[in-house]
């Protein structure tokens, strides 16, 4: 009975957190984690190493799909990768310092509210406007913008996925699917130091839940990526925006279970 429940626990969890990442970029720590907490026990700070473990091999294979239909900016992701992760240091090392503040739904709000904008206010910007930037321009703004994801991120300690979307397609004018190419990129990278460290500071979690995990996340980017990469901008944008507000509204009920 209990092998059932966590081979269910753990199919539903790798299914949301494969859509988020194929579809958004969205870090699978925002799904797995709550759910096999709340469902599993499993300790927190293990959950979280086995939702980032997950998360590197989906990212990486739905950066691959992004790369192979040219909606990677590779050259830009790796500028704002090396903020991003220096930033993340500074801000978690500052948040230390600080009285801990409301600030666990972080995340959840930004995946419900960015859900919407997409189906409101679709993003569709061309490759052709992109080109229109010069690249000392946008080398610059990925600099700074990867410290601003940086430091949110390492600070709050959530929302990375979200941040770097939310920063892509509205303040650097990216066209979604090199939005979220870019992002799952980076993803991988980040993921991979984050559950490195869990593991090491932490120990090996339980194999079966573990392989699981990475194997059904794995499986559902992949198939949100190669529909993404199919899909018209207009729908991929619908698409995009219902599943980070059924996925939002689900994590917040998670969420809310957690003792």
């Amino acid at each position: 009975m209990k092998l059932g429940i966590t081979v269910v626990v753990t199919f539903l969890a790798g299914m949301g957190a494969g859509l988020g990442t194929g579809f958004a970029g969205m870090s699978a720590a925002a799904v797995i984690s709550p759910m096999l907490i709340t469902f599993l026990g499993i300790e927190p700070y293990m959950a979280v190493g086995i939702a980032l473990s997950s998360d590197v091999l989906a990212s990486a294979v739905s950066a691959y799909t992004y790369g192979k239909h040219k909606n990677l900016d590779i050259k830009n992701g790796i500028i704002m990768m090396a903020s991003v992760l220096i930033f993340t240091v500074i801000g978690s090392y500052l948040s230390s310092l600080v009285p801990s503040t409301a600030m666990g739904n972080f995340s959840v709000c930004m995946t419900l509210l960015l859900g919407i904008k997409f189906i409101v206010r679709p993003v569709m910007t061309t490759k052709e406007s992109m080109k229109n930037v010069s690249a000392n321009k946008r080398a610059l703004q990925s600099v700074f913008c990867g410290m601003i994801i940086g430091f949110i991120c390492g600070f709050v300690g959530a929302g990375g996925g979200m941040m770097m979307l939310l920063i892509l397609t509205s303040v650097l004018g990216y066209e979604l699917k090199t939005a979220v190419g870019t992002s799952v990129f980076i993803m991988t990278f980040t993921a991979l130091t984050g559950a490195a460290s869990h593991f090491a500071i932490g120990g090996m979690p339980d194999t079966f839940v573990w392989v699981s995990c990475v194997v059904f996340t794995l499986l559902w980017a992949r198939i949100a990526a190669v529909f993404a990469n199919r899909a018209q901008p207009k729908t991929l944008n619908r698409v995009t925006g219902i599943v980070l507000v059924i996925l939002g509204a689900a994590i917040l009920v998670f969420s809310k279970l957690v003792p």
